[in-house]
């Protein structure tokens, strides 16, 4: 089932399914943020990613001696949240575990998914509560996708945690199966701003890590602001699918990763990997703001 959640300024809606934001549009002028889930190029609009970001080595992971298989980025997107509270201008969804959900991932919890409007703003919350009686290992992470016309002519501008440009970064490159490389990259940064191309994504996300990044911009070609994503998390990812020259972008906060190729530990010592002792709640969140026409 769908929401709507608005104020003055902007109107969102998010599907209790996955508890996914569906469509943010600035009411000023009535454009549409959001990327609408055409499935000729990719059929979701901004999923979450839990309890997993990215995949793991082989599709098995191990935790305490046992093999688990799961799929990449988790289950959560794909399940059906219960709506919790909702006022005018905020919306707060939860989701448990179930007995599919054990058998895949071996931990109970409590997750809520909240999204507060604040004049052009978006945020989106997330909490995730440990309700086993020992420690609980975890990944969680964002995937909203942005809608451009076309990706050439648009451009990324990127910001460090003190909101200064940035003038190169450290890319984590892509390997096989769907994992990291041992290896990065430097790219550089021509005035903060980074141009998306055709080519830009040929090797997948671009998985910029160890926070070097607070802010990312996505500007058009006569560097217009068209959405603006702020967060404090170790990753973000930047990515639209490989040699589709798809009319969207994604601009990704995660805390956690996907495996690196030469993995072969348990679930307590992938990179990235979060962790809560028991009864303990783990809360962030992330922001996505659209230039205010009335300034």
């Amino acid at each position: 089932m769908r929401y709507t959640i608005e104020n003055v300024k902007i109107r969102c809606e998010i599907d209790s399914h996955g508890a996914e934001l569906k469509s943010f549009v600035r009411k000023a002028d009535g454009k549409e943020i959001m990327w609408d889930a055409n499935p000729a190029y990719w059929n979701r609009t901004s999923p979450v990613l839990f309890p997993f970001v990215g995949g793991v080595k082989d599709k098995i992971y191990r935790f305490e001696g046992k093999e688990y298989s799961i799929g990449q980025h988790g289950f959560a997107r794909d399940m059906e949240f219960t709506l919790e509270s909702q006022t005018e201008d905020e919306i707060w969804f939860a989701l448990t575990e179930n007995e599919e959900s054990l058998g895949k991932y071996p931990f109970r919890f409590l997750l809520k998914i909240g999204y507060r409007l604040d004049e052009s703003k978006v945020h989106v919350m997330w909490k995730v509560h440990n309700t086993n009686d020992s420690e609980m290992f975890f990944a969680i992470g964002a995937h909203p996708a942005f809608a451009v016309p076309v990706l050439e002519g648009h451009s990324f501008r990127l910001y460090d945690t003190k909101n200064q440009p940035v003038s190169s970064v450290k890319n984590r490159i892509f390997g096989t199966g769907g994992c990291v490389a041992d290896v990065t990259e430097e790219v550089n940064i021509n005035n903060g701003c980074l141009a998306i191309t055709e080519n830009l994504f040929d090797h997948d996300a671009l998985v910029i890590e160890n926070g070097q990044l607070g802010r990312v911009d996505l500007v058009d070609d006569f560097g217009k602001l068209l959405v603006s994503v702020s967060f404090d998390a170790p990753l973000v990812g930047l990515w639209s699918p490989p040699h589709k020259n798809a009319p969207f972008v994604c601009i990704e906060p995660w805390y956690g990763r996907c495996d690196s190729e030469s993995f072969n530990g348990e679930l307590s010592e992938r990179e990235f990997e979060q962790s809560l002792a028991s009864g303990e709640i783990f809360e962030a969140e992330y922001t996505m703001e659209v230039a205010d026409l009335s300034e």
